[in-house]
């Protein structure tokens, strides 16, 4: 998918939500237990009813993997449900990948050909060559981890080097030597808050991907007020506080009238950015 066709969805649906496919097996309604594939028959649901207010979707890669072959089956069904039914979906494997050259462009080859997602999240920590054998494929995207949203962010995306520069910093620049804004986006953790006004002084222009609103707490004004551009560049996750907003067999209603409140909210934003 295109940047233009990306801006093009959010401005229509006024909408810049992803929802997080975090399929737990074992936080799923019971009922669904009896279906042959439990997963994919939750997952199913949740995206008909939470479709027409997101415009983006992330499997979290460890919830599938947990489950062995079931669960790759499950994500393999997930992802052609969306480009079946759904095919304007931004979706994004979350898989944290990235190692040496060749390993990587057999992840590449993974999602990319394979599976034929949008996105898949990377990680910079082995530099250069883990990142760009993802880079070869027209209308594919890699998302670089760079500040996250968990509490033990700080012990090396925040430190310093002897001039003042901090490692998240030196990703984001290093990182703009690889790939333009047409091709990288990088993972920001709504929790952040400030860093998202530092942020944008590096990376003007290029999209963040922004988990940790909803059950981590991350405020979405806050998210907006210091990382929003002209274009919006912004595709913000919620995955628990939607998908599991009820146990019981309304749990595909709930998550829709969920994901629909985080619509209304980013709609406002999107007025406001507008102005």
């Amino acid at each position: 998918m295109t940047q233009k066709k990306l801006i093009d969805n959010i401005m229509r649906k006024q909408s810049f939500l992803c929802v997080g496919l975090d399929t737990d097996i074992k936080k799923i309604p019971q009922h669904l237990l009896a279906e042959e594939d439990p997963i994919f028959a939750f997952n199913r649901a949740i995206i008909d009813a939470t479709a027409p207010y997101c415009i983006a979707y992330k499997p979290n890669l460890a919830f599938y993997e947990a489950l062995g072959v079931k669960g790759w089956i499950a994500f393999e069904k997930t992802i052609e449900y969306i480009r079946t039914n759904y095919p304007d979906q931004f979706i994004i494997a979350d898989a944290k990948r990235g190692d040496i050259g060749n390993t990587s462009k057999l992840y590449a080859r993974t999602f990319f050909e394979t599976l034929d997602v949008d996105a898949v999240t990377v990680a910079p920590y082995m530099g250069e060559d883990s990142v760009t054998p993802f880079m070869g494929y027209e209308g594919k995207w890699v998302i670089l981890l760079a500040l996250t949203s968990n509490k033990g962010s700080s012990d090396f995306q925040l430190t310093e080097d002897k001039d003042g520069e901090r490692l998240f910093e030196k990703v984001l620049r290093k990182s703009q030597e690889w790939a333009d804004e047409d091709q990288m986006m990088y993972v920001v953790g709504a929790t952040q808050g400030r860093a998202f006004e530092e942020i944008r002084k590096i990376v003007p222009n290029h999209f963040l991907l922004v988990p940790g609103i909803g059950a981590q707490g991350g405020s979405l004004e806050e998210v907006c007020k210091y990382g929003m551009t002209k274009d919006c560049g912004l595709i913000v996750n919620s995955s628990r506080a939607i998908i599991y907003a009820s146990n019981g067999e309304d749990f595909a209603l709930r998550a829709g009238e969920e994901a629909h409140k985080v619509q209304q909210q980013m709609a406002l934003e999107i007025e406001r950015m507008r102005k």
